[in-house]
């Protein structure tokens, strides 16, 4: 099913469909704490903290068209946790809801030991129940809740990390 799919490292010109994709999750008040659509040049420096080696950042490609992306993000930004990264992955909707995620949420688990990460965090949203049951799906773990931390058109929402040891 996910053969035709092709995962690889994104590169400056795909900035403008990672954009595009993310800023259709905004809407829903599901998936992030940004209020307004963003532009590219508000992600130029996030981009650039990516590397193939170390925090990826990947596009997922179907027939030539970029329809998701994965992103690894250093945790707390010290070196002692070097070995922690934040996942996240966005998709665009006309590829929400054919298990999309969990083909990324594994590919991302696999890649893991070459990319020295013992430890993947997911920050989402209580009210988030598909996310939360997608990452649950793989054996992540509530390990924190902050209760009230986002307000979002006036209701006050609770933030999850889900944590996952990788062996």
């Amino acid at each position: 099913m996910f053969e035709d799919f092709n995962i690889r490292d994104a590169n400056m010109s795909d900035l403008t469909a990672i954009i595009e994709i993310y800023n259709t999750t905004i809407e829903s008040r599901m998936v992030t704490a940004d209020l307004e659509p963003i532009s590219v040049d508000n992600r130029v420096h996030w981009f650039h903290e990516h590397s193939p080696s170390f925090r990826p950042l990947w596009v997922v490609e179907d027939q030539g068209q970029i329809c998701a992306w994965v992103s690894f993000q250093s945790f707390y930004g010290r070196p002692a946790y070097n070995a922690t990264a934040e996942i996240s992955i966005y998709i665009h909707p006309d590829f929400r809801g054919r298990k999309l995620g969990k083909y990324l949420i594994q590919k991302a688990i696999e890649a893991c030991p070459r990319l020295n990460i013992k430890t993947l965090l997911g920050f989402i949203f209580g009210h988030n129940e598909p996310s939360i049951k997608l990452f649950t799906s793989f054996g992540f773990e509530k390990w924190a809740h902050l209760p009230n931390v986002a307000e979002l058109d006036g209701i006050e929402r609770d933030l999850l990390i889900l944590g996952k040891r990788i062996k």
